[in-house]
């Protein structure tokens, strides 16, 4: 059985001043979500899930999901606020999307295979989708055997100034032992390097970095349900409190409930943030197209 791919697409880029994910920045207006479909389909998965919001279903539809419709079975689900556990309601004032893993809970009934998560607006590579694909074949019918693509930190640094990444650590069988946020890391004197309090550490250009790309099998699903529950219960007061992947991950982790191996890549990642990051990113776009990595018209 092929994997299958979940987009998550339910943000609204406000920091970026729009619907990113609809943003056309190839030769013939494709959006980075187009690529990450394309080295999909090219790499071996099956489906496309994507989760979005009803409030831009009918421009997503329209704008990018009918373009796949010859190419790849494609799916849509939804994440919204009050998508919440039974015994459980909005709490008044929270506005702040419930995260990325509660994102991932709104796959559960329309995937039943080995899947990867990754960002719409993010530009992982065509290597990486091939060597997640080619991982997650080989886990149909396995369970709590988990992956995620580590980036190496020097292939996701911006030429604008610093990132925050989330540094991992690994044991002797590349499996994840943490993930440690470093909010500034930069690029100093050609040393790639993370600032914490006034002091800057080097940090080795190799080091993996996860940039969100996971792999799962099904029953992920019903570890994600149980411990939302404990995080709503953990963070009743907190408006701002989000359900991120790592953090469920971790939790995995630390309980050895499950193992995550971290995959290498070669690709080299770049995203748009901010809405100054758009013509860095379509100018790099541009010279994959002209060094024959994608045909100028995708789709």
């Amino acid at each position: 059985m092929k994997p299958t791919l979940f987009v998550l697409a339910a943000g609204m880029g406000s920091r970026y001043g729009g619907l990113k994910q609809l943003d056309g920045l190839g030769p013939n207006g494709e959006t980075i979500m187009d690529y990450s479909i394309f080295d999909a389909v090219r790499g071996g998965f099956g489906k496309v899930v994507f989760v979005i919001r009803h409030s831009f279903e009918e421009d997503f539809r329209t704008k990018i999901l009918k373009k796949y419709e010859n190419i790849i079975p494609v799916e849509v689900v939804f994440q919204e606020l009050d998508y919440l556990p039974d015994g459980f309601s909005l709490p008044e004032g929270r506005e702040k999307p419930w995260g990325t893993n509660h994102a991932v809970l709104m796959g559960k009934d329309v995937i039943k295979e080995p899947f990867a998560v990754i960002n719409a607006d993010d530009f992982y590579g065509r290597e990486s989708f091939a060597i997640l694909a080619d991982y997650l074949s080989k886990l149909d019918g396995k369970q709590n055997e988990y992956c995620m693509v580590g980036y190496r930190v020097g292939n996701t640094l911006s030429e604008s100034g610093s990132v925050a990444r989330g540094v991992c650590e690994m044991n002797d069988k590349n499996e994840l032992t943490s993930v440690v946020e470093r909010t500034q890391i930069e690029r100093r004197d050609g040393k790639v390097m993370f600032k914490e309090g006034d002091v800057w550490t080097e940090v080795d250009e190799n080091a993996p970095v996860s940039m969100n790309m996971w792999g799962f099998t099904p029953d992920y699903f019903k570890y994600s349900e149980d411990y939302f529950v404990q995080f709503l219960k953990e963070n009743a007061g907190n408006l701002k409190a989000e359900y991120f992947i790592p953090l469920m991950v971790n939790h995995l982790i630390q309980n050895k409930i499950a193992t995550v191996k971290v995959l290498d890549t070669p690709s080299k990642w770049f995203g748009v943030t901010y809405a100054l990051d758009r013509p860095v990113v379509v100018d790099k776009i541009n010279a994959l197209v002209a060094a024959g990595e994608y045909p100028a018209k995708l789709f």
